[in-house]
């Protein structure tokens, strides 16, 4: 989604293993705490805050997962007790997470239930329990092609618990005008005067022919008054390229701008490739439907009306077209996901689409298929590291080119 103007390491690929532990010794090792611990239930129902922690530990896994593939899960957490977690396959904590977000959605109890100092709802559990079982949803359509009855049946019993039904039950990370609680890309650009961020060239190519109503949200107009991407992972950057491209979008750099995680128009889009699917019923009538609702809520959300919505979805390169329309549910999905990028890459590995090159000569013209474990691991769990890299589903080393489980060739 977007181009180093500056420093293009990252771009670049130039980075093979990525470090785990942060995860673990922070937010799993609190949620741990929390699903275990004493609670106290003047800060509502205990039941309902473990539930909220196991949809958490959930979320937090999933992405680790989708990033590395196998991790130590079920060893996991136990402290002193096991300094050498074992690696659990990815299959099996897609079950596992699976299994606890079933556990989570069943117990939570909604009348009288809400929660007190929750920043995320309000306290609402209603919209918890909607965030879970979406979680769900969006965690069985990832098996498509390596489960599809799984991942169909996965699908269906998280829709038939609740899914989210509207904007208002997105997961947006909430930032303050604080300097201790504020977006990382205020911090970024106003602070510390890094303009080293610009929307890639494959984003504005797409985008800008359409009119898209996003495009002006997502970036900024250069200094010529146009919207211009810049070419991703440029082994060269030019210290000119900053007035010749469109810099991140103003309104997602405040102090205080959400970061959206988990929306109703992911869902969307979930809905209208599972009809295609013929995992739900309706087939390509209800693709199409759930395929406009999605275009139209992503653009609510980005732009704040979905007033520009039903002009977009005339164009003939947005329409429902049941002969590409897989096509289109993945790219207008990777379009929404915007400043997503684990989870937009984890639906292009999917999927395929949309169609993308590598940076110029870059890890061998290829775009990476996972991250490398922490080095560390290597001498830390030596034993337990072997076996999950030599146990990889597809074969191949510790490295950004192996396949995860579900990223089926």
């Amino acid at each position: 989604y977007l181009s180093n103007t500056s420093f293009t390491d990252n771009s670049r690929y130039v980075t093979v293993n990525f470090n785990f532990y942060t995860f673990y010794t922070g937010p799993l090792m609190n949620l741990e705490n929390a699903i275990n611990a004493q609670l106290d239930a003047n800060q509502g129902l205990i039941v309902n805050q473990i539930a909220v922690a196991k949809i958490l530990k959930a979320y937090f896994y999933w992405h680790m997962t989708d990033r590395w593939g196998p991790l130590p899960y079920s060893q996991a957490l136990k402290g002193s007790a096991n300094f050498t977690p074992a690696y659990d396959s990815q299959q099996a904590i897609y079950n596992g997470l699976f299994a606890l977000l079933d556990e989570a959605n069943a117990d939570i109890i909604i009348p009288n239930g809400n929660l007190k100092n929750e920043i995320v709802y309000n306290g609402n559990i209603a919209k918890w329990k909607k965030l879970g079982n979406t979680i769900h949803l969006l965690m069985a359509l990832r098996l498509s092609k390596i489960d599809p009855d799984k991942a169909s049946a996965e699908f269906n019993k998280a829709l038939a618990n609740g899914i989210m039904t509207a904007n208002a039950d997105n997961l947006a990370y909430p930032h303050l005008n604080d300097t201790n609680n504020e977006n990382y890309w205020y911090n970024s650009f106003t602070r510390l005067g890094r303009n080293w961020y610009a929307l890639s060239k494959p984003l504005v190519d797409y985008m800008l022919p359409l009119n898209d109503p996003r495009l002006p949200v997502f970036g900024n107009k250069n200094t010529a008054g146009n919207y211009v991407g810049l070419e991703y992972g440029k082994a060269v950057p030019n210290s000119g390229d900053i007035d010749n491209v469109s810099l991140l979008g103003s309104s997602l750099r405040n102090q205080n701008s959400p970061v959206y995680l988990v929306t109703y128009a992911q869902a969307l889009f979930a809905m209208a490739e599972a009809a295609k699917l013929g995992w739900i019923a309706g087939d390509d009538a209800a693709a199409k439907t759930n395929y406009d609702l999605a275009i139209e809520n992503s653009i609510a959300q980005w732009t704040g009306s979905s007033s520009a919505a039903a002009e977009f979805l005339t164009q003939d390169a947005v329409q429902y077209n049941p002969a590409t329309a897989i096509e289109q549910i993945a790219t207008q999905r990777w379009v929404h996901l915007f400043l997503h990028g684990y989870e937009g890459w984890a639906e292009w590995r999917r999927t395929g689409y949309p169609v993308l090159i590598a940076a110029p000569g870059a890890n061998g013209d290829k775009i990476p298929r996972r991250e490398g474990y922490p080095t560390q691991e290597r001498a830390n769990n030596t034993a337990n590291y072997n076996t999950a890299v030599s146990a990889f589903p597809y074969g191949g080393a510790d490295d950004l080119n192996t396949r995860v489980w579900w990223d089926k060739p």
